[in-house]
């Protein structure tokens, strides 16, 4: 029998999300340091930021992270850091996860959510166009400093 995906924004940082951040975070990204206690606390108390985790039989199976921020022309949001552990995946964790980023992101007064993803990473693509996203002809720049490669 499949278990539910249980979808809640993280209020504190515990021994629990560390240990879930540093399972996940590889699967994310091989070159990403993880990130510090510090850091993740900074994200949880944020006022831009949202750490929204997805969890079956009370395990952390997977994250994202949304930024709401207002700029000139209105509230925008971004979903930003999507990871599914691999053991769960393909069934419905990342649908969950987004679902309820962009509720908050929609109740905090954005009129879009955005995102990106790799090309090669079909079934994020997949799941991203199902659930309403629409893909952007846009260029996305992004400018790293010399050594931080």
């Amino acid at each position: 029998m499949e278990s539910t995906v249980v979808v809640e924004v993280a209020r504190s940082v515990n021994d629990e999300l560390i240990e879930a951040v540093a399972r996940l975070m590889p699967q994310l990204s091989r070159s990403a340091p993880l990130p510090t206690r510090d850091a993740l606390q900074e994200i949880v108390a944020g006022q831009s930021t949202v750490l929204i985790l997805a969890r079956q039989n009370a395990r952390i199976v997977g994250m994202l992270t949304l930024a709401v921020f207002r700029i000139p022309t209105g509230i925008r949001a971004w979903i930003e850091d999507v990871v599914v552990d691999a053991t769960a995946r393909g069934h419905g964790v990342g649908e969950a996860l987004n679902r309820h980023a962009i509720s908050i992101a929609l109740a905090r007064g954005a009129r879009t959510v955005e995102l990106s993803s790799r090309p090669s990473r079909d079934a994020a693509n997949r799941l991203y166009r199902r659930i309403g996203f629409e893909l952007r002809e846009t260029n996305v720049y992004r400018y790293t400093p010399r050594g931080n490669n």
